[in-house]
């Protein structure tokens, strides 16, 4: 069922306001009381602070004991806007370049139509989320016992895609987005002068050996079929000067898989590569290997049902139902270990009006998604607790 134009109306002003008040991380006061009091307005019960400043509106209708949760996230980015519209960022240094307004904008319409309509039978929970750009939200509210104080059997997420046509809908089973790491490699040598390398060990060489050696991970450690996957270094940071070979240089970097195994295999080849290069050279080192962010696997089965209710919305000719692979990473994928549920893309548009990248101090989300967005939650709720 198409959302009436007052509602549209009134999700254009909610994501302006969100975005014109761009909060990070878990401190998110304005945001979080912006979004529990509409909730409270629709009449849906309203949990506060799960996961420090996580949001869950619950939402039951009928005699069913069966249930869906529906997540946004909240935060913004520390970056400095570049925009002109009338509704740019008055926190200095901190805007919505992510969409996440645009997402609470969504999910918030979804809830006041299905608070009205209510034409469905179990419960329905809105999940909004804290901290997604660091990879520390999901998790937070998952460890303050989201799915145990909450009776969820399915999750599903939503997020914008500039580039991608609006209007369009895309999703995959498995792994849709590719988990995040990252590494630090120090290595220590023996500094000196650099007119006499032979008295010393060079850092920077032995260093510079290992961020080539660490290519070939990808390229004869993994399959090239079924394994991809991306190790960049970063930084090359070294504690010399213009004549003084350092004593010690700081590797750092991000990984990308799409596998437990896979990030198995890369974590221990890059410790093994590191060793033997500092063993062969006579340099000591440290090896760091954080995981922030796991690989986003949809469900088979929730896959489907989102495909459903995306044909239902977006027609069948623009949703595609096996895209490829994205190397980016959401942190939505923590909650997506725990419970079956399905993340998808909703095409932000290709032009000037929703055509620039992500995280871009000119980025802006395109209202004209917002309907579509919010329809879009309306079926599949509708669908599932049919």
């Amino acid at each position: 069922m198409p959302l009436d134009m007052p509602l549209i109306k009134d999700m254009t002003a909610w994501r302006q306001h969100l975005h014109r008040h761009p909060e990070c991380g878990f401190d998110l006061p304005l945001t979080s009381n912006f979004i529990a009091e509409k909730l409270e307005n629709f009449g849906i019960e309203t949990v506060r602070g799960i996961g420090h400043s996580g949001i869950v509106g619950v939402l039951r209708n009928g005699s069913s004991d069966r249930s869906v949760g529906l997540r946004a996230d909240m935060d913004a980015l520390f970056i400095v806007e570049q925009s002109t519209t009338p509704y740019c960022s008055v926190h200095d240094g901190k805007m919505h370049a992510c969409g996440h307004d645009g997402h609470s904008a969504m999910l918030l319409g979804a809830a006041a139509h299905l608070a009205k309509t209510k034409n469905f039978d179990g419960t329905a929970h809105f999940i909004f989320q804290p901290d997604e750009e660091h990879g520390a939200g999901a998790q937070a509210m998952i460890d303050d016992g989201l799915f145990e104080r909450f009776a969820i059997d399915e999750v599903y997420g939503l997020h914008n895609m500039p580039g991608q046509a609006e209007g369009t809908f895309t999703v995959r089973p498995g792994s849709l987005m590719a988990s995040e790491s990252s590494f630090e490699i120090r290595v220590t040598g023996i500094g000196g002068h650099a007119a006499m390398p032979h008295r010393g060990v060079d850092p920077i060489v032995v260093g510079s050996q290992i961020i080539l050696a660490l290519q070939t991970i990808v390229s004869r450690n993994l399959s090239v079929t079924e394994e991809p996957a991306v190790i960049s270094a970063t930084e090359f940071i070294t504690n010399g000067t213009v004549n003084v070979i350092p004593s010690e240089v700081a590797i750092k970097g991000d990984c990308r898989c799409f596998t437990d195994h896979s990030l198995a295999k890369i974590r221990d080849a890059m410790e093994r590569i590191v060793a033997g290069t500092c063993q062969a050279a006579g340099a000591a080192y440290e090896f760091h290997f954080k995981n922030t962010f796991h690989s986003t696997i949809n469900s088979a089965d929730q896959t489907t049902k989102a495909i459903n209710a995306a044909c239902a919305v977006f027609g069948a000719d623009n949703v595609v139902s096996e895209c490829a692979p994205l190397t980016i990473s959401e942190d939505f994928s923590s909650m997506l270990r725990v419970k079956p549920g399905c993340y998808a893309l909703i095409g932000n548009g290709t032009g000037k009006v929703g055509g620039c990248a992500l995280h871009n101090p000119s980025y802006d989300f395109n209202d004209r998604i917002l309907a579509k967005g919010a329809e879009y939650w309306v079926q599949l709720v509708e669908d599932i607790l049919g």
